[in-house]
């Protein structure tokens, strides 16, 4: 029994392996032998200090899948030997096992991987909350999308083509940029380019109806002014950096624009969300939605998951396996 900790905040290097003493379960809690585990940039947040833990030393992680091996004498809709998958847990799912509230587990069919799961579900719950609860763009609409060849970027290109949206997908080289047109892009631009202008030639000038950001501060700028007219622009992430001083007169100045930072747990805070949710993307894989696994670590190289997620030259998800 194994599990990651950081006593510090700072780069990758601060993660350490050590093993993990199992504590009596809590009323309503379940503990899970994890098959699989995500890795996902908000991670990446609580290790370098910009979310706090709660306290430290501190685990890490919210998302894995696995088998129910103990549950709390209260716990009545699981049972030992399920299938279950999670995404917001507490801070702990790099580890052999994890404990989490009955409330935020979902049973996994048995037609899903445990490592599709732990490499997709929140992924792939956040691209059905951006396009259909955070903003809900049209068959022929034009929107961007910032890497669109990272985990949740290649859900949204398959999404969208589904959808009859017109996705540009901004990466950062050729060899991306032929992944999210395979995977349903239907444009894409280099990060180096002129983001604004490209899009607004590839739209008549008119610039895309939603731009979803997860960038941060380093593509806010090029965002706003490749927002059109009364265009929304969703901020969903801090890649580069927390996003700053954003003057309302400029949103005004860009255009009447409005802007969001949704975050996903606000839209499945409460268990039947979570549930109806999980078994709307479960139906999209079933209908051909693919999860793109590109990377796979065994849960003691922890730090070189960072370190390659943090580098951007990433594709699809990373998933850590016990």
């Amino acid at each position: 029994m194994q599990r990651v900790v950081f006593r510090s905040h700072g780069s990758p290097s601060v993660l350490e392996h050590e093993s993990l003493t199992l504590t009596p379960l809590k009323p309503g809690q379940v503990r899970v032998r994890n098959q699989a585990i995500g890795v996902n940039f908000i991670d990446t947040y609580f290790r370098s200090g910009l979310y706090p833990p709660p306290g430290l030393p501190s685990g890490l992680g919210t998302e894995g899948a696995g088998t129910v091996v103990e549950c709390a004498v209260d716990v009545s809709c699981l049972q030992v030997g399920d299938r279950v998958a999670y995404v917001q847990s507490a801070l702990g799912a790099y580890s052999t096992h994890h404990v989490v509230d009955q409330h935020r587990l979902v049973q996994l069919p048995d037609d899903i991987s445990c490592t599709i799961a732990a490499g997709g579900l929140l992924k792939g719950l956040t691209t059905l909350c951006l396009f259909n609860q955070v903003s809900q763009p049209k068959s022929g609409d034009t929107v961007l999308f910032h890497a669109a060849a990272g985990g949740v970027g290649l859900l949204a290109c398959q999404y969208a083509r589904r959808q009859g949206i017109r996705l540009i997908g901004v990466v950062s080289n050729a060899s991306k940029a032929a992944l999210a047109r395979s995977a349903g892009a239907w444009a894409t631009l280099l990060v180096h380019e002129d983001i604004a202008e490209r899009t607004r030639q590839l739209t008549d000038g008119k610039g895309a109806r939603f731009v979803y950001d997860s960038v941060g501060r380093a593509t806010w700028q090029a965002s706003l002014s490749a927002t059109a007219s009364r265009g929304h622009l969703i901020s969903f992430g801090n890649a580069s950096g927390a996003v700053e001083n954003v003057a309302l007169a400029e949103l005004a100045r860009a255009g009447s624009l409005t802007v969001s930072r949704p975050i996903l747990f606000d839209y499945i805070r409460d268990s039947t969300a979570l549930q109806v949710a999980a078994q709307a993307f479960f139906q999209c894989l079933r209908e051909g939605l693919e999860v793109d696994v590109g990377e796979i670590f065994a849960l003691s190289q922890a730090q070189q998951a960072h370190f390659l997620l943090e580098s951007r030259n990433t594709t699809g998800s990373i998933v850590l396996v016990p």
